[in-house]
């Protein structure tokens, strides 16, 4: 069983920066595939970008360029740089884990964290 805790939310001016983290326990990391989603109010979740332990990043459209995922095994943590946020990346973002394939379906993800608040005011 993998517990995972996301810390680093907040409120930002658009344009701003915040790094999230994902802190994994009760498992082998590097065998499960990070990934972080999001929800606004009213809206259904969605990806927004994946670290496989092996490589292969993959990021949803809406952020390339501006949001950078990255992980430590070493650590069993995850990362989400934001950059040049913008009001409607607001949401929950959450982070989750599933063993050694990438998705971008939240529905194969096993593992989730309670989320973090990410507010962007304009």
């Amino acid at each position: 069983q993998v517990q995972l805790v996301e810390s680093g939310g907040g409120l930002v001016q658009a344009g701003g920066s915040l790094r999230l983290s994902c802190a994994a326990s009760g498992g082998t990391f590097r065998n499960y595939v990070m990934g972080w989603f999001r929800q606004a109010p009213g809206k259904e979740r969605e990806f927004v970008a994946g670290v496989p332990s092996g490589g292969g990043i993959y990021y949803a459209d809406s952020v390339k360029g501006r949001f950078t995922i990255s992980r430590d095994n070493a650590k069993s943590t995850g990362y989400l740089q934001m950059n040049s946020l913008k009001p409607e990346d607001t949401a929950v973002y959450y982070c989750a884990a599933r063993p050694f394939k990438g998705s971008s379906d939240p529905k194969e993800y096993d593992y989730w964290g309670h989320g973090t608040q990410v507010t962007v005011s304009s």
